[in-house]
């Protein structure tokens, strides 16, 4: 005998934190950084053929106030990072930013003054998606993999609780004093 026979027809029980990870997974909006070439490949996943809207991602927001997360396609350069950082500040909370094409994630072949060497030193990435430029598929890959993330985020004390133990295990991590010496 099941659970099922028990309840009333049309009852479904859940947690919060689960309701509130499927809300927010499937009702992502996000804001467009395109600087280069991946900016075309982005585009592309918009179109009929790939179709993101069947992921809750209809319109890409050209308003930071209206999306919650951040697609940078393309090489970052000095002069354009702190307006990157500016539209992630103007971003609402929860946010979530995917750093596209290796240009955005390292810097690329561009190993110079002018360039970024990778968007994380403006902005904290969650995923990052290789190659250059990755494919329209390799991008919904990537916001799947992210759906999976936001849906096992935790809310409330069990938030803070899981973000100490994260700090806990990257203070472990981190090599001490005399290790940093003998790496340098």
């Amino acid at each position: 005998m099941g659970i099922e026979e028990k309840l009333p027809s049309g009852v479904l029980l859940t947690s919060v934190e689960k309701l509130a990870g499927y809300m927010r997974k499937s009702s992502l909006w996000p804001a467009t950084f395109g600087l280069a070439c991946c900016a075309i490949e982005m585009m592309a996943v918009g179109t009929p053929r790939y179709d993101l809207a069947r992921f809750g991602m209809e319109v890409f927001r050209a308003s930071p106030r209206q999306a919650d997360l951040m697609i940078v396609a393309g090489r970052v350069s000095q002069k354009m990072a702190p307006v990157l950082r500016q539209i992630y500040d103007q971003m609402p909370n929860p946010k979530w930013v995917l750093s596209m094409g290796v240009c955005a994630s390292s810097g690329g072949m561009f190993n110079n003054y002018a360039v970024v060497q990778g968007v994380d030193h403006v902005v904290p990435v969650d995923i990052y998606l290789p190659g250059c430029p990755p494919r329209p598929e390799m991008l919904m890959d990537a916001i799947i993999k992210l759906h999976e993330q936001i849906s096992a985020t935790k809310l409330g004390a069990n938030r803070l609780a899981e973000v100490k133990e994260r700090e806990t295990l990257a203070l472990a991590a981190e090599p001490t004093s005399q290790m940093k010496g003998l790496l340098r």
